[in-house]
């Protein structure tokens, strides 16, 4: 199984040369994937709703921040964990993913995600309703514009005549996952996707997932054994000792990577890598 390190946007600051450090620090201790998270906006809370995150939450750039960790690391594949695609332009994502692909020697996987912040969607002048129907689309038009010469599509919401993408990604296509645990979004990742990334707690409720999961991959005539998981394990203070029982947990559920998703705030830069290192030695014990 897997280890995976989420890319602490929070908490890392604006110092380019803590990220790298950060960064080959990831590298250097053997782990999988730098995943980097996604918001454009911060937003307020309004009307009695409350964002998850809000408008002091720092967020760095997607893209941008994974062509700079291309540029500074070596062998760690890198990812989106999650980019919320349905209120972007799917050329858009595709142009920049075949770059970061291409600027990292094709160490790129795209994880997606239909978002939680109706507010963002608003403020980006998407439309909130139609965005799990506007995902599984855009899976189909980006994996042909990285894939093909020249691309005529017409859908819902998509209307391409002879476009295509140069310099095109060095993987075409570039594996897309998609994160969420709900039952709509299990059937669209065993249908479209190449793996799964939820955040769930390896309980029942987790089994059941996961049957309903094997179950659509075998009705779409799917191999497991092709399609990923990465269970995230949301944490909300520093307890090594149920990081370790939950990255347990989900080895025995089967998953082929985990992701230790702190939502506590840690202040120190020494403390993100330790951090590091400590989710390591006990994933290994």
């Amino acid at each position: 199984m897997q280890l995976n390190a989420i890319f602490p946007t929070r908490d890392i600051g604006q110092d380019p040369a803590r990220i790298r450090d950060w960064a080959q620090a990831a590298e250097d201790l053997g782990y999988a994937c730098i995943e980097v998270p996604d918001h454009v906006f911060g937003v307020a809370a309004r009307d009695g709703w409350t964002p998850t995150y809000d408008e002091s939450d720092p967020f760095h750039e997607t893209f941008v921040t994974l062509g700079f960790l291309a540029a500074v690391t070596r062998r760690i594949r890198l990812s989106s964990g999650v980019l919320i695609s349905p209120q972007r332009q799917t050329g858009l994502i595709a142009k920049q993913a075949a770059e970061v692909d291409l600027l990292s020697g094709g160490r790129l996987r795209l994880g997606l995600g239909v978002g939680w912040n109706h507010v963002e969607y608003e403020a980006l002048g998407a439309d909130w309703k139609s965005r799990g129907a506007r995902q599984a689309e855009q899976i189909e038009v980006l994996r042909r514009l990285w894939t093909e010469d020249l691309v005529d599509y017409r859908g819902r919401f998509h209307d391409m005549r002879g476009v295509t993408i140069v310099p095109p990604p060095v993987q075409r296509p570039i594996p897309i996952w998609l994160g969420g645990a709900s039952e709509v979004v299990i059937r669209r990742a065993a249908q479209f996707a190449d793996g799964w990334m939820p955040i769930l707690a390896p309980d029942a409720q987790a089994e059941e997932k996961l049957g309903l999961l094997h179950a659509e991959l075998a009705r779409h005539g799917r191999d497991r054994t092709r399609f990923g998981i990465e269970a995230w394990l949301r944490m909300r203070d520093a307890d090594p000792q149920r990081w370790g029982s939950a990255a347990e947990g989900w080895r025995r559920l089967g998953a082929d990577m985990v992701m230790l998703y702190p939502t506590y705030r840690v202040s120190k830069f020494d403390d993100l890598i330790a951090t590091l290192r400590r989710f390591r030695e006990v994933v290994a014990e």
